[in-house]
């Protein structure tokens, strides 16, 4: 509903916040959304303005700032110069490491707060050479103005393939098939003890959800470990990290073994965290007892360390047009449309990495058959509308607090792209101010997949060492299936 107040000769436009949107805005929560990306050639400062002029009235979020109450979007006039940075680098500054440059650029950004008296987003620019980019372009935008699916969306939308200048990358992606085809062929009678089956493990999923939900929201807590954050995580600076892996690689394995890419991903995830913590706990104990055990199991038992995992409720999950998803009734809706359900991670060693992959495979099947997520979305909405936003973020921040860490994964082009002339050759997406010292993003990019880790580095000081053991899960869960002949 849009409500039109007139003052003067002036007409305003109040448009009220989503129930997600709601929560990221409250000081509980105060989300913020970080995409860099890394350009073939120098950036000309003066294409993004001129893009922006012509293109920024065409969304709404980008030029609406907040109600006071922080219950409405108010239509306002946007001077893009005020959103885009271009400092003036003292090439001393800079020195022999650029990347090093750029992280702290963009960490101390996390700690410069959005001015909520105009629009939530800024852009800045760094003319600065890093080991795989020329220069590099910052989006930072408040989460309520719209999820990662929203904001990769409007990045497609401003973009064109490099190859084909007058042609865009839209994935596409279909929601697997809950029957399978061959069960569909079977008699009446033997559907009919599927579905009963099927609806009776459904109803006992998500009962044991919800109740493990609301243990979570008030006293169940992960173990602590040496990657387990608090409360004051969200102050503290945030340090993002970056590793590209082959996402050919992953296919293939993920066709080997007859899962997702998700599924694959988690896989990967569970293996590189059962390495680092083993390596920190080692080190702990060599140092305690002066002996070398750099090959045994040192993690301690019975290790409670859960992951919360974002999900897209949208009904239509691949990418569209940005008009489409601007549209009423959109099935592909721009917004804050997504929940999240909590993962059990297997933090282990095993001498075969492919159970790893098995693992995440049976655990990955069994959430999916539970309405864990679309219980938790009904939670927060229900709450916000009967006791409040401050509420609502407690219910939202709460089990982030007792979580270990955040896992999410957005497709995206599927071609190599290009802004007005300038070529992408990464985007790394990912979040500040949540509660959590590590969050892990995984985002594809032409035959790429981007690893992008957010850390407090504070508690986990050296991060490149999750990617290297990303990277080298990766290297062995491959190896383990070209042993085996399933390659």
């Amino acid at each position: 509903m849009k409500v039109r107040i007139s003052k003067e000769a002036e007409v305003v436009e109040e448009q009220p916040l989503s129930p997600m949107a709601r929560v990221f805005q409250s000081p509980e929560v105060d989300y913020c959304g970080v995409t860099i990306m890394g350009f073939k050639t120098k950036f000309c400062p003066d294409v993004l303005l001129d893009a922006l002029k012509h293109n920024v009235s065409k969304h709404p979020r980008f030029c609406t700032k907040l109600s006071e109450d922080g219950a409405k979007w108010i239509e306002t006039r946007v001077n893009v110069e005020d959103h885009v940075v271009v400092p003036n680098i003292d090439p001393k500054e800079i020195g022999e490491d650029g990347q090093g440059f750029v992280d702290d650029y963009i960490s101390r950004l996390t700690t410069i707060p959005l001015d909520r008296s105009r629009p939530l987003w800024d852009m800045h620019i760094l003319n600065v050479k890093t080991s795989d980019a020329e220069a590099v372009g910052v989006i930072r935008s408040h989460h309520s103005l719209g999820d990662g699916m929203s904001m990769i969306s409007l990045i497609l939308a401003c973009t064109h393939k490099t190859a084909d200048p007058d042609n865009t990358t839209i994935p596409s992606l279909k929601r697997r098939e809950t029957v399978s085809h061959g069960l569909r062929n079977q008699g009446w009678f033997l559907r009919l003890i599927f579905t009963v089956g099927s609806a009776t493990r459904l109803l006992w999923n998500t009962f044991v959800d919800v109740v493990l939900l609301f243990a979570t929201i008030l006293f169940l807590k992960d173990t602590k470990t040496p990657l387990k954050g608090g409360a004051d995580v969200g102050r503290n600076p945030t340090r993002f990290y970056r590793r590209t892996i082959s996402l050919d690689d992953i296919k293939l394995i993920k066709n080997s073994m007859n899962m997702t890419i998700n599924d694959v991903l988690l896989g990967i995830t569970q293996a590189a965290l059962s390495r680092y913590l083993n390596r920190l706990y080692g080190k702990n104990y060599e140092e305690e007892n002066r002996a070398l055990t750099s090959n045994q199991n040192h993690l301690p038992r019975k290790l409670r360390f859960r992951a919360g995992c974002t999900v897209n409720l949208r009904p239509d999950i691949g990418f569209k047009p940005l008009a489409d998803m601007m549209a009423k009734d959109s099935k592909c809706r721009w917004g804050n449309y997504f929940s999240f359900i909590f993962l059990p991670f297997s933090i282990s060693l095993q001498n075969d990495p492919l159970v790893y992959l098995k693992i995440s495979k049976s655990m990955m099947a069994r959430k999916k058959h539970s309405y864990h997520a679309e219980i938790v979305y009904f939670i927060i909405k229900s709450v916000l509308k009967v006791f409040g936003a401050k509420a609502a973020a407690t219910i939202f921040n709460r089990p982030e607090v007792n979580l270990t860490t955040c896992v999410s994964n957005n497709i995206g082009p599927m071609e190599e792209i290009s802004f007005r002339g300038h070529p992408i050759a990464y985007i790394a997406p990912s979040n500040y101010g949540q509660s959590q010292a590590l969050l892990v993003h995984y985002m594809s990019y032409a035959d790429k997949m981007i690893i992008s880790l957010a850390v407090d580095p504070t508690i986990i000081p050296d991060p490149h060492k999750i990617c290297d053991d990303m990277e080298e899960s990766l290297k062995a869960m491959k190896a383990a299936l070209l042993e085996r002949g399933l390659l």
